[in-house]
């Protein structure tokens, strides 16, 4: 293999950090757009430090270089660089935008007398019953701060002038984080820290208070299952959640300006010495903000109603409609309806015996887990794949999959070394004494709150072929074997599948487009991933580059392929598109001489993702629907308004050009109009 350079991942993924604040300092976006793109700032921040601080942090604690040169402290540099970029836009922009408005954010400003009243009554009505103090001082006090939970460090002297350590919750997780108060045109919104401490007198009446200060501790998210392998695994899962906010802390995150003494004494007596010490901005778990609590419609992104993407008449089904044709739903765009219909036919068809379905991801309220427990209870056989190691979602999964078993649905795990992440569905019916398969694939989970925002594309179809082969790997994943590595003899003709053919299949889709460029025959390539990382796939591409093949990747988040490079990728361009949608879906379309192969699914290029997930990649064969998704893709690429282009050195530079085209706009025009 030729000798290649990549990017860091994590560097890159510091450099989507990077185009998220380059979206709330664009003045041409609303302002309460500005704000919840903060908001998905800080939120992507905090898992960096969760998931990949503590793996930066172990390697630096091995390194023998300058730690300059290290990607440890080139992280430190750039987070911090966001930072003070994050405050400048806040106190010089958002802040003074708001006021124009009448909206007064009180962001570490006085709390004016007009409204003390109010938020006093607040406080004493609402807050107060949440409220827990911790006397870090006493040995015995038992404190342990928590993971990415709010405190305020209060410093107190009594009357014989003997300081001590208070700490106060800041209870965000049980109540709103923002308030507002109207007072005539004006409007206030307050932060919930404030209103504890503007009354902190009355928790200590007989003590001075010589500082207030709003602290945070990130702690490592990581969870370890192999040790528990023996274990049943949802014991074994619920007994590494309890670990989790007890994990060792990556970042201690204070406000700044705190006395030098009293940071000390904090980093002490919480045990914080080897943590990350971040003087960041006043207020911390700014993802709150997405939960800004003023609604305006001059201040907002236009409203796009979901379309309606399927016509059913009364005297047919969705199960009929599939039978003549596949079928395809663009979310959030078009109406998720249909793939809960196809839950809801599965659970009542008189004809249907069997459903499988792997689930990643799934509602707080789930309508087609609900639809599951249904079809349990009507009697059909029900086998769910509940992926538990889903990150963040773990209690949620483990909570519906109790509830399935309980209604009689048959719930299989993943191993410990191995998730399923995988979208996919299979209902087998029997018809005249002949079985007939019915499928959904699709691009994102199967879950109808993020459908709402997150853009994917859902194929129903009644190809027999590609379905039986989804069956073959229903069979697979249901025998629990003790190493899921080993691979049984399943020849795979039309699905992609990690861990049997998928990685290989797109290198050979690859070497096809080589093979013809070097030919002098048509050829191209057009990605579009979420993240962009495993070397064997990149490499593949930069060897299409140098044979000529033009090659276009849409990436939104981690990239490390290096774009612009001569003698390594000329050929090839790499954007990112940020917008009002998380762009989400996966799509993979090859030039083929002219003769277009469209794949998509729910893999990106990721060591993860390659090696040690279960993922499914499907063609699309219906011409109508191939043809669509070019258009979108099409469109998606000529995109001048939300797209950048990242260059060689991993920055991202606004895409120029005399069309102005915003692309999620665009797909939402066309779907309507379709």
């Amino acid at each position: 293999m030729a000798e290649y350079s990549f990017f860091n991942r994590d560097l890159s993924w510091l450099s989507f950090n990077d185009r998220l604040l380059m979206e709330a300092e664009r003045a041409d976006v609303p302002l309460l757009e500005r704000i919840k793109f903060l908001s998905i700032f800080s939120s992507n921040l905090d898992e960096f430090y969760r998931v990949r601080m503590p793996v930066l942090m172990a390697i630096d604690n091995f390194d023998d270089r300058n730690g300059l040169n290290n990607t440890y402290y080139k992280a430190r540099f750039l987070i911090n660089q966001q930072q003070e970029r994050y405050g400048h836009l806040l106190a010089n922009y958002i802040l003074p935008a708001l006021k124009t408005e009448n909206i007064h954010w009180l962001y570490n400003e006085a709390i004016p007398d007009h409204i003390q009243d109010e938020l006093a009554a607040l406080f004493f009505n609402e807050v107060l019953a949440y409220i827990r103090l911790f006397s870090v001082d006493k040995d015995d006090d038992g404190f342990f701060a928590e993971n990415n939970k709010l405190y305020q460090a209060v410093m107190l002297t009594d009357k014989a002038g003997v300081e001590r350590l208070e700490l106060i919750t800041i209870p965000s997780d049980v109540l709103p984080r923002l308030y507002a108060v109207n007072k005539g045109e004006d409007k206030y919104v307050v932060f919930l820290d404030d209103i504890i401490k503007n009354n902190l007198a009355y928790l200590f009446p007989e003590e001075t208070i010589t500082g207030v200060f709003n602290i945070k501790i990130t702690r490592n998210a990581e969870l370890n299952l192999r040790d528990e392998i023996g274990e049943d695994i949802t014991a074994a899962l619920e007994k590494e959640l309890k670990k989790r906010d007890l994990g060792f802390a990556t970042r201690f995150l204070c406000q700044p300006g705190v006395p030098l003494r009293h940071l000390y004494r904090i980093i002490y007596t919480l045990n914080l010495s080897n943590s990350s010490i971040v003087e960041g901005g006043y207020y911390h778990n700014l993802k709150d903000l997405n939960s800004f609590p003023l609604q305006d419609a001059k201040l907002s992104d236009s409203k796009w109603p979901s379309i309606k993407s399927l016509a059913i008449k009364k005297e047919e089904t969705l199960f009929d409609l599939i039978q003549k044709k596949d079928l395809m739903v663009h979310v959030p765009y078009q109406q998720y309806d249909p793939v809960l219909r196809f839950f809801n036919e599965a659970a009542n068809d008189a004809f249907v015996e069997e459903i499988s379905v792997t689930l990643y991801r799934v509602a707080d309220n789930s309508r087609i887990v609900n639809a599951l427990m249904t079809a349990a209870k009507n009697g059909k056989k029900v086998t769910v794949m509940v992926e538990l190691k889903a990150r963040f979602d773990e209690a949620n999964n483990i909570r519906w999959a109790s509830r399935m078993k309980a209604s009689g649905v048959k719930i299989i795990y993943s191993d410990a070394d191995m998730k399923v992440h995988a979208k996919v569905a299979l209902v087998k019916r029997t018809l005249r004494d002949k079985s007939q398969y019915l499928g959904l694939l699709a691009t994102g989970n199967l879950n109808e709150s993020t459908a709402r925002f997150y853009t994917d594309h859902i194929l129903l179809t009644a190809n027999q072929l590609m379905l039986q082969e989804l069956q073959w790997l229903f069979d697979f994943l249901g025998k629990k074997k003790k190493n899921p590595l080993i691979e049984e003899v399943i020849n795979f003709k039309h699905l992609l599948v990690a861990h049997f053919n998928l990685q290989q299949k797109f290198l050979s889709l690859i070497d096809r487009e080589i093979v013809n460029a070097e030919k002098g025959l048509p050829s191209g390539i057009t990605i579009k991933l979420n993240n962009l990382e495993e070397k064997i796939l990149i490499s593949k591409l930069y060897e299409a580059s140098a044979a000529g093949v033009k090659i276009n990747l849409i990436v939104r988040s981690i990239c490390c392929l290096i774009p612009g490079v001569p003698g390594q990728s000329e050929n090839i361009t790499v954007r990112r598109i940020v917008d009002k949608y998380l762009e989400h879906g996966r799509l993979f379309l090859f030039h083929n001489n002219g003769k277009e192969e469209v794949f998509m699914g729910s893999s990106d290029w990721m060591n993860r993702n390659i090696y040690s997930r279960i993922e499914v990649c499907f063609p699309i064969y219906d011409n109508v629907l191939k043809q669509k998704l070019i258009e979108l893709l099409n469109l998606q690429w000529k995109d001048t308004i939300q797209a950048v282009q990242l260059n060689e050195a991993m920055q991202n530079n606004y895409v120029t050009g005399e069309e102005k085209i915003r692309s999620q706009q665009a797909i939402y025009s066309l779907l309507k109009g379709a």
